[in-house]
């Protein structure tokens, strides 16, 4: 991998055009210099949201999860899981067997949220959500059955226990009344119990970072990591619980979500933001929040290529300086096209076809210097996400005094799964950042059905243990009672 991403893709390109071309595309390479920079902010980041009374102004929060397990191998049975993330909601049975090491997915059932009901009361949305659950149970003959719930709810939530969490804010469209300050896990609780028809038994919140790492976790029990790139971008890992200062607690280990996203909203990347950043986070819906997530993720890509298109276009060095309606219209160039112009082999093809679609007149050259530009973008993605996976990874071997470590990471997002070079790009990236660790990466299957549904068996396996390591030293008590 070469440490000047110009000269990727370059080829066919007039080196006088290429020089006018670097001069717009060199602020977007980040060298390993710079990337170690980045991962120590992002390091000292971490530990302001873990500190007691640092967490609260911490861009970067560090949520504890009250997940202190990965699983182990032993876990089995019937489990439902629940997954409520934006218009539709789903509902899954999934079943763990344990000889197989295998989790499956039984059924799943999607219902529809109605617009209006997401404007309406708390009440209306889980009665609602209780109404399809009882549907499904019914369609799958499990009425009669108490079965333990993995609910994965994919709103900003300060969680308590692994059972109680309260909404903090609705985004993605919600404004249910009644619900923000309120315990999720409880408003369904209530909502089964006014149907009276069925029941469920002990409901386990996950994170869909969490659901990544715990659906990794069951084939492969070194998985610590789950990590997110898709239209957002998150990752959580197991922290050693007396770094967790927040939570009075100094045994085992803890899943924390980082919500990495917030790294930089302190200013501290200012330094390598673009212009073309700065204006994307200011016509966004929440400016000023969520930097990094705005450097990296799927929602964002596709704009920041947008405005260095259209300003390239209009300093005349692309399609004659004629820009088109649908250039400059936010949101005209999608995410998913530079994953198609990467394409190797057709990627000049389909940059030829993107490019007329968008109602463009371009030339071979046009379409390379824009083959370019996406590959840039990309790749300084991929690379501050393989500093951040690294800070992540170099501090768990440190945590833990190691010389060397070997990990697992769970993945998921479409950025990652559907983009031709990211992974090979980030994994080569992260190699050089944290050289001390071995890692392998795991596509997750379903973290937010699978993966809650294992949260709920580890919590299970946990509730077992802990009640039989009771029931031994209430019974070694009694013999020293009887002895005396």
């Amino acid at each position: 991998m070469s440490g000047d991403i110009c000269t990727l893709h370059s080829d066919g390109i007039p080196p006088d055009t290429l020089d006018k071309v670097k001069t717009y595309l060199n602020q977007f390479t980040l060298s390993l210099e710079v990337l170690q920079q980045v991962s120590a902010r992002l390091e000292r980041a971490l530990k302001q949201g873990l500190g007691k009374h640092s967490h609260h102004k911490a861009c970067v929060q560090m949520l504890p999860t009250f997940v202190t397990a990965t699983p182990d191998g032993t876990e089995k049975g019937d489990f439902l899981a629940l997954d409520l993330g934006g218009t539709n909601f789903r509902v899954l049975h999934v079943r763990v067997v344990e000889e197989e090491q295998r989790v499956v997915k039984m059924d799943s059932q999607i219902c529809a949220i109605p617009k209006e009901m997401m404007q309406g009361s708390g009440k209306q949305l889980f009665d609602h959500i209780a109404a399809c659950l009882g549907e499904f149970l019914a369609t799958q003959d499990l009425k009669g059955k108490t079965l333990p719930l993995g609910f994965t709810f994919s709103f900003p939530c300060h969680q308590k226990e692994i059972d109680k969490s309260i909404l903090i804010r609705w985004t993605k469209g919600f404004q249910c009344s009644g619900v923000v300050g309120e315990d999720v896990v409880k408003l369904l609780r209530e909502a089964i119990h006014r149907r009276g028809d069925y029941d469920i038994g002990s409901i386990a919140m996950v994170n869909d970072t969490v659901g990544t790492m715990m659906s990794c976790g069951y084939k492969d029990q070194s998985c610590e990591i789950g990590m997110i790139i898709g239209t957002g971008t998150n990752a959580c890992y197991m922290e050693e619980m007396k770094n967790v200062k927040r939570i009075e607690s100094s045994d085992g280990r803890m899943c924390i979500n980082t919500e990495w996203g917030g790294f930089g909203d302190d200013g501290s990347l200012r330094d390598i933001q673009t212009e073309f950043d700065v204006e994307v986070d200011k016509t966004s819906i929440n400016p000023g929040i969520h930097t990094f997530e705005k450097m990296i993720s799927g929602m964002y890509l596709g704009e920041i290529v947008r405005l260095l298109l259209v300003k390239m276009t209009k300093d005349k060095l692309l399609f004659e300086g004629q820009t088109s309606e649908s250039l400059l219209t936010p949101g005209g160039f999608e995410t998913k096209y530079i994953s198609d112009i990467e394409e190797e082999d057709v990627g000049l093809d389909n940059g030829s076809r993107i490019l007329t679609k968008l109602g463009l007149t371009w030339d071979p050259v046009d379409v390379r210097v824009v083959r370019l530009v996406c590959d840039t973008i990309s790749s300084r993605s991929a690379r501050l996400c393989a500093a951040a996976l690294a800070t992540l990874v170099n501090r768990i071997r440190l945590n833990r005094g190691l010389n060397h470590l070997k990990t697992t990471v769970g993945v998921d997002g479409t950025v990652y799964r559907k983009h031709p070079n990211f992974s090979a790009e980030l994994q080569a990236m992260v190699s050089l950042l944290a050289p001390k660790c071995d890692i392998t990466y795991l596509l997750s299957e379903d973290g937010s059905g699978k993966g809650a549904a294992m949260v709920t068996a580890v919590a299970q396996r946990l509730a077992r243990q802990s009640r039989l390591l009771e029931d031994s030293e209430g019974e070694g008590s009694t013999e020293e009672d009887e002895d005396e």
